[in-house]
């Protein structure tokens, strides 16, 4: 079992991020789950054929003619186009335009249970005492430094990720690190800047606590419910991720109303006052942020 520690985006404090064998080390797989702790299996996909199947030229040349909806680091600024796609294409223009001319575009939740579902065959669910939906198999895409900001997944599921092509280097922060990482409210996004961290703006970063692991091609991390994650690729590439229910109301509960209540909300105040919504938002974030600062001083 080998073990990885780093101080991400320069944070006083860490933890180690476990890789661990699914097929030998099942036992600790499970206690890892049953915590709720970050952990990265190294052979959870090691029978799926999407690993060999799925080169950028064989997407191309038998879903190339799709069109998809494509995104680019524009997604979370406040305006028309908040949490909006910016461009239609085929997706073979967009893997040319992406893998091969890094172009900054990338697609998110690509279910291909909709869209492409025959390369479900290609996606084996894992046993591991957790209900997986087949409903909700999501492919991620993006271009050589793309960078999918800070977040936690709005439904507040289990999720297990697994890098296909290239690899990802993953920032990754418990719930309880929400204050610390300036949460917006009615979000579940954060605006701190972590590859380049002001500290003068942002000086409750200093007691985040977090994690940062580089995954690669084959490999799958687990991110438990409500986790905050920051992906940077650092090759071109994608990858797919299941989806399990997570085990607590309370999580049930809040993805809920994260979906039904607070995103609608916060989407309806975007498109009344964009900027002086989102800079009530910031507003929030600094004044829980300097609460937690005056209880570490």
């Amino acid at each position: 079992m080998t073990e990885v520690t780093v101080n991400p985006s320069g944070c006083s404090r860490s933890q180690p991020v476990d890789f661990l064998s699914l097929a030998s080390e099942s036992a600790a797989v499970d206690a890892a789950i049953a915590a709720r702790q970050p952990v990265v299996l190294t052979d959870l996909a090691a029978d799926w054929p999407a690993l060999s199947e799925w080169t950028p030229d064989n997407l191309s040349s038998r879903y190339g003619d799709k069109r998809v909806r494509v995104y680019d680091a524009s997604f979370g600024e406040p305006g028309a186009n908040y949490m909006g796609s910016v461009d239609a294409m085929s997706f073979a223009e967009f893997l040319q335009a992406t893998l091969g001319e890094g172009r900054d575009l990338r697609m998110f939740l690509y279910n291909i249970s909709h869209h492409v579902p025959e390369l479900l065959d290609d996606v084996i669910l894992p046993d591991i005492g957790l209900r997986f939906s087949r409903r909700f198999v999501f492919t991620f895409f993006g271009c050589q430094g793309a960078v999918t900001p800070l977040h936690y997944d709005i439904d507040m599921g289990h999720v297990f990720y697994t890098a296909i092509h290239g690899r990802r280097r993953i920032r990754l922060f418990a719930p309880d690190q929400a204050a610390a990482l300036y949460q917006h409210p009615f979000t579940v996004r954060a605006y701190a800047n972590l590859e380049r961290p002001d500290y003068g703006r942002h000086p409750a970063l200093k007691w985040a606590r977090g994690f940062e692991v580089v995954l690669q091609p084959g490999q799958t991390l687990f991110l438990p419910a409500g986790y905050w994650h920051e992906f940077h690729y650092l090759d071109a590439g994608f990858g797919v991720s299941l989806r399990a229910s997570s085990p607590a109301m309370s999580d049930r509960l809040r993805g809920a109303a994260n979906l039904l209540l607070l995103s609608p909300l916060d989407r309806i105040a975007n498109k009344v006052a964009a900027n002086g919504w989102f800079d009530f938002k910031e507003r929030s974030a600094q004044r829980r942020a300097q609460a937690l600062i005056q209880q570490n001083t």
